[in-house]
């Protein structure tokens, strides 16, 4: 169970960076209107990120929880372990 939470951080995370990615314009600078700049970069990627980063991370801790509590009442973390007792 801890593989498939640490898969998930990582599919989490490569997310984050294909959505970041395009979000910064080479030479824009921060969307701060002044006559000296012409080009801006959008902080709307990295604002949705930065959501998704917290919403992540309290997915990751639900998930360890969880764990945590199935490994107390079972013994075990290991499915094959846990579906064999199921039958």
């Amino acid at each position: 169970m801890v593989k498939k939470l640490v898969g998930l951080a990582l599919f989490q995370t490569s997310v984050y960076i294909l959505y970041i990615s395009p979000g910064k314009i080479l030479n824009g600078t921060a969307p701060i209107l002044s006559d000296d700049f012409s080009v801006y970069s959008s902080p709307f990627p990295h604002v949705l990120i930065l959501t998704a980063i917290v919403v992540g991370i309290a997915t990751l801790a639900l998930g360890l929880s969880l764990v945590i509590r199935i490994n107390e009442e079972f013994g075990t973390i290991e499915e094959d372990k846990l579906f064999e007792d199921e039958i």
